[in-house]
């Protein structure tokens, strides 16, 4: 019985991290194919918006590795994990950074 339930667990686990990275690669897809036809249009906020959407990418990209570290077994795949986890919250905090810059420019 426990290791359905566990079995069942790590299902929900590896949809919510398919999930997760599919929502992250669509939000950017979108994204930048706004801020192409803004960019063709000489919109002056394309870049903002761009740093936005990445972002934002970014961001659900770090929760399917956050849930990735509850299926993890091994030391080395948790070692790799905060790895990424730390430069994608890196990344995610200099954009952050830029945007607010961006921002105060205006």
């Amino acid at each position: 019985m426990l290791e359905m339930i566990e079995l069942v667990f790590s299902q929900i686990v590896q949809l919510g991290i398919i999930l997760m990275e599919f929502v992250g690669v669509v939000v950017l897809l979108v994204t930048a194919a706004k801020c192409i036809v803004g960019l063709l249009r000489r919109k002056e906020d394309v870049r903002l918006q761009l740093a936005e959407g990445i972002a934002l990418s970014l961001e659900f990209k770090l929760g399917g590795e956050v849930l990735r570290t509850v299926i993890v077994r091994e030391w080395n795949e948790l070692i790799i994990l905060g790895a990424i986890i730390v430069l994608r919250g890196a990344l995610t905090f200099l954009i952050h950074w830029e945007i607010k810059n961006e921002e105060s420019k205006r």
